[in-house]
């Protein structure tokens, strides 16, 4: 099998992965992601033991045990850019052996499931409520660097949604996949279901207008009309179709959860933000700690 070369796989001097800094052991097979670095202890604090830390830039992970279930916590900061790095390191600490660089003959399928933030796009999705994503639709042009594909149904919400944004080209050639269902099933009392959008950036790419003038101004107020069948689009952050797109191809099972903290088509703000992101990682390791 073809060697991988150290310009493409960087192991630093003690073994680890460049960016992660975490060897192979380190890595739980349920693995749980959080943007911010600092929210990464506000998980492992519900673990009963934490036997591995590891930081490096923004990316700090925690593995340990909560119940019989071992789990990794990680940070990937904010954006596609990130879960480029982070999801492939991932996968190469468990499916490459970093000795002969060599792709593993058996891969290891882990769960990655997403705790973060995000904004509603519907009404009656309110403040501090809780979106698991149906899909993760890209506006953010990370997986067109991969080849991918899409099944019929995938390919029709596109084109309708590029109908119905008038998205164009020169601006991203939206993409989409769905979650893992058999971690979707998981997740139902207590979650609203929908399409989540990924964006490239947190002001002009959704909307927000400060200084800067917008290209497609209307974008906005369109994302909440879209419908295909049963499907619509609940809410849109960074990160959700990175990590369903590059999962897909890697054959991880992806799911991102999200705590509403701001409603943009009411116009309001969670007025207490942290206590919904506590709420949602507590009720989301119960049911990880379950299954």
């Amino acid at each position: 099998m073809q060697k991988i070369e150290e310009s493409e796989l960087i192991i630093n001097n003690r073994g680890a992965i460049y960016h992660l800094d975490m060897l192979p052991e380190d890595v739980a097979d349920t693995v749980i992601f959080v943007g911010d670095p600092g929210r990464v202890k506000e998980v492992s604090k519900h673990f009963d033991t934490v036997e591995v830390r590891n930081e490096h830039r923004e990316f700090i992970s925690h593995t340990g045990r909560l119940g019989n279930k071992r789990l990794t916590v990680i940070s990937t900061g904010i954006g596609p850019d990130n879960i480029d790095i982070v999801l492939n390191e991932l996968d190469a600490l468990v499916n490459i052996d970093f000795k002969t660089r060599t792709i593993n003959t058996v891969l290891k399928h882990l769960n990655i499931i997403r705790i973060g933030t995000s904004g509603s796009l519907q009404k009656d999705i309110p403040v501090d409520g809780f979106v698991a994503s149906s899909h993760g639709l890209g506006i953010d042009n990370l997986l067109n660097f991969y080849t991918h594909g899409n099944n019929d149904e995938e390919q029709q919400i596109l084109q309708q949604f590029i109908n119905h944004t008038q998205i164009d080209a020169s601006v991203s050639q939206p993409y989409i996949t769905g979650a893992s269902s058999g971690l979707l099933k998981h997740f139902v009392d207590g979650f609203h279901h929908g399409i989540t959008v990924t964006c490239p950036g947190f002001f002009g790419p959704q909307g927000r207008v400060l200084r800067l003038g917008l290209t497609n101004p209307k974008l906005i107020d369109r994302l909440p009309e879209f419908t295909f069948g049963q499907h619509r689009i609940t809410n849109f952050e960074m990160e959700t179709s990175a990590i369903y797109g590059l999962g897909k191809l890697l054959g991880h099972h992806c799911l991102s959860l999200n705590a509403i903290v701001a409603n943009r088509v009411e116009k309001t703000f969670s007025k207490d933000s942290q206590k919904a992101i506590e709420n949602l990682i507590v009720k989301a390791l119960g049911i990880i700690s379950s299954y």
